[in-house]
């Protein structure tokens, strides 16, 4: 292949759905494209706004928010493992709505809490807490939204 083969198809492919650079990096490495090719069809792509840091981590953020019903934690981490700037980051998690973030994690710990079925309060407590803690919701929150039993 080559490089107007290369961006022909990357563009195709951002042009479907949002993708950062490193995800279109790996895809042209594993395409067979060597590092000057990659980084040409990358900075080409960029000038062309097909790929967007900054639009792909609110679209990330809002996706995984709203439908996957993850925390600020485990978004932040997602976004840092695909090498993508904090500042970025950073922004797109500040769109966020404090009142909506805090409506999830009730209706989180709710939907754990009536699948438990534990007596002991503290085993409750603990097992809701692990659960929104896997969720990416930070621990601050998760304790003072807890019932105390």
């Amino acid at each position: 292949m080559n490089y107007e083969l290369f961006l022909k198809k990357a563009a195709a492919l951002c042009s479907r759905a949002e993708y950062c650079e490193s995800q279109i990096e790996e895809k042209l490495r594993r395409w067979g494209a060597d590092e000057e090719e990659t980084a040409r069809i990358i900075a080409k792509l960029i000038d062309e706004k097909y790929i967007d840091n900054e639009r792909y981590c609110r679209a990330f953020v809002n996706d995984k928010f709203r439908y996957a019903h993850w925390g600020r934690m485990k978004i932040r981490q997602a976004l840092h493992f695909q090498g993508l700037p904090n500042g970025a980051v950073s922004e797109a998690l500040l769109e966020i709505d404090e009142e909506e973030y805090l409506q999830t994690l009730r209706k989180i710990l709710d939907a754990k809490a009536r699948s438990l079925h534990d007596a002991d309060p503290y085993v409750r407590r603990a097992k809701l807490a692990r659960h929104a803690a896997s969720k990416g919701f930070e621990s601050d929150l998760i304790f003072s939204l807890l019932p105390d039993d």
